[in-house]
């Protein structure tokens, strides 16, 4: 029964994936960051400034993981972080030049890796698969 191959499959994917934009990177010569910083850098090009926790919030992963990875990109020179003005206790993230200069890559990359994942597939069953697959999302929410 091919149902219970899912999570094997979206785990080959997901690791086919990672190894295409690893690629693409080092085409750039981009080496130093790893496919889980796309998520923070990609949601900083989409927001000018965003604290740790609306971020972790926004990408669903825990704040100690966003805290290791934002602060590999703060000693890398792609993020920058700022103390609220009237309240020390908030931190805010934004991108440096540096990480905004990211953005023509990002963008190439993105659009590399939807053509090879959509290749040959007719839009209505992209968007059953993005359907079901947004349903299968939805079944772990809250656990």
């Amino acid at each position: 029964m091919r149902e219970q191959d899912i999570i094997s499959v979206l785990s080959k994917i997901r690791t086919q994936a990672n190894q295409f934009i690893i690629k693409k990177m080092a085409n750039y010569g981009v080496y130093e960051l790893a496919p889980s910083h796309g998520d923070i850098i990609f949601t900083l090009l989409r927001k000018e400034k965003i604290t740790m926790k609306d971020l972790a919030g926004s990408i669903k992963k825990d704040k100690s993981t966003v805290t290791v990875l934002v602060e590999k990109l703060v000693r890398l020179g792609y993020i920058k972080k700022e103390r609220d003005v009237a309240d020390n206790r908030i931190t805010y993230l934004s991108l440096t030049q540096k990480g905004a200069d990211l953005k023509p890559m990002f963008e190439d990359i993105s659009k590399n890796l939807f053509d090879t994942v959509y290749q040959d597939i007719p839009k209505e069953e992209r968007e059953a698969l993005m359907q079901s697959l947004d349903k299968i999302n939805h079944n772990f929410d809250g656990i």
